[in-house]
């Protein structure tokens, strides 16, 4: 992909660096502290695209007129509920458990932002989890420590491989950017 404009991304979650370098388009990383907290009149893709938002604005005043800014926030949802990283082991136990034997979604906000503009965006994808046993649970949060992912787990990794039945909608957007509409929208930006 050949872009005309520097690309900055502005994360730094493994997943989402392999993912853009995946799609071929070459980046930097610039990272800042940014508060995630919203309000809790926010519900689903809007705490996603809100968060996504949020994040770009701590950049906007370093951005140069030729850099694309990206941010990204994903949320797990189950039923109303937003299910953020978990604190300890204790929570993603608590997280886990209700996700086993259900569906929820996963939301990712977007946000791309230049010097002239901005574009927030998200996609969403739901998830079906089999019945997961408290050995698996524990098995999992002892190894795999996902206290850097929404909803205590990645589909990338081990119970994802052995807990998630099928997907309906992106894979990748599950690993934390739907890199299709990103492509699209970049295109087009």
């Amino acid at each position: 992909m050949n872009l005309d404009k520097t690309i900055i991304l502005a994360s730094n979650s493994p997943r989402r660096k392999e993912l853009l370098t995946n799609l071929g388009i070459p980046f930097e990383v610039r990272l800042k502290e940014v508060d995630e907290s919203y309000s809790p009149e926010l519900v689903k893709a809007e705490v996603a695209e809100y968060l996504a938002a949020h994040k770009a604005t701590a950049y906007q005043e370093d951005l140069q007129p030729n850099e694309v800014l990206i941010t990204a926030d994903t949320i797990v949802c189950l039923d109303d509920k937003v299910l953020n990283k978990p604190y300890d082991h204790a929570e993603a136990t608590r997280m886990l458990t209700h996700l086993s034997g259900r569906s929820h979604e996963v939301y990712t906000g977007v946000c791309l932002m230049s010097t002239e503009k901005s574009l927030v965006f998200h996609d969403v994808t739901t998830v079906h989890f089999r019945e997961l046993s408290r050995d698996e649970i524990d098995y999992y949060i002892n190894n795999y420590k996902p206290f850097d992912k929404a909803g205590s787990y990645g589909a990338q990794d081990w119970l994802g491989m052995v807990g998630i039945e099928r997907i309906e909608g992106s894979y990748f957007n599950v690993m934390g950017l739907p890199v299709h509409r990103l492509y699209e929208e970049l295109l087009s930006f």
